[in-house]
């Protein structure tokens, strides 16, 4: 009996809580209440866009407002007779005044600036021209003209290159064509130990590493480093390096 009352309850519970469906009208739209307020929207919607469409322009009204505005504004260019549409007449304003038209200039011809194109300039050589070469030059003349070049030809004979100057200083080339152990391979004896602040003093005291090396020779070296300039002993100062004469050299 209980079971039965439960289920009753339950039936009648989910009735109450169904939604209603509404009786299905062939006379109603989709959105409209009837085909009468369909029809009176539709002719609402025609006449707004009807409205929103371009109206014709009465005659002396052609020219937008915006164009009148840029017509006020334009100055006559050049002393010209006015252009102002098909025949030349002037732009109607939206009151009936006639306004300027725009003026433009007249063609510029080259010659009035001066710049006549240029047909004949002797400094230019026609000598790709065949026709222009043809008109006045003949196999003789070629053959004459060829015969002045070779008893003008001179053969200028090779001399000797100068020799370089002495300066009475060491020569960093020369040195470096006359070593063949690359930077860094300890050579010659040194005593004391490396002083890697006097070292750097030294070297500061020259703009490049070539000057350097030259300093280091004239002062003894590179049997002899009385300055610290190569500590290492490879006989080259300040980390010059004599390898880019040696491939200047070919070797």
């Amino acid at each position: 009996m209980m079971n039965r009352f439960l289920t009753l309850s339950t039936v009648a519970f989910l009735a109450a809580c169904s939604a209603q469906v509404p009786d299905s009208n062939p006379n109603l739209g989709v959105g409209f209440n009837g085909y009468d307020e369909f029809s009176t929207e539709r002719a609402r919607r025609d006449a707004e866009l009807q409205a929103m469409r371009p109206r014709a322009v009465p005659d002396g009204q052609a020219i937008a407002s915006e164009t009148l505005t840029a017509l006020e504004s334009v100055r006559t260019i050049g002393g010209q007779s006015p252009v102002g549409g098909v025949g030349g007449s002037t732009a109607q304003g939206a009151l009936g005044t006639p306004l300027p038209a725009a003026r433009v200039p007249a063609p510029v011809e080259t010659a009035t600036l001066g710049m006549a194109p240029v047909t004949d300039n002797p400094d230019i050589s026609d000598e790709q021209n065949f026709d222009a070469v043809a008109s006045r030059e003949s196999i003789e003349s070629d053959a004459e003209r060829i015969e002045r070049n070779r008893e003008t030809y001179q053969v200028v004979a090779p001399t000797a290159l100068p020799e370089r100057s002495s300066t009475g200083r060491p020569n960093v080339v020369a040195f470096a064509l006359a070593t063949s152990h690359p930077l860094g391979t300890q050579v010659y004896r040194r005593t004391g130990g490396a002083n890697i602040n006097r070292f750097n003093r030294e070297c500061a005291r020259y703009p490049s590493a070539d000057r350097a090396q030259e300093a280091f020779l004239e002062a003894g070296g590179p049997q002899r480093d009385r300055r610290g300039m190569d500590p290492d002993g490879d006989g080259y100062a300040c980390f010059w390096n004599p390898a880019p004469f040696r491939t200047a050299r070919g070797g």
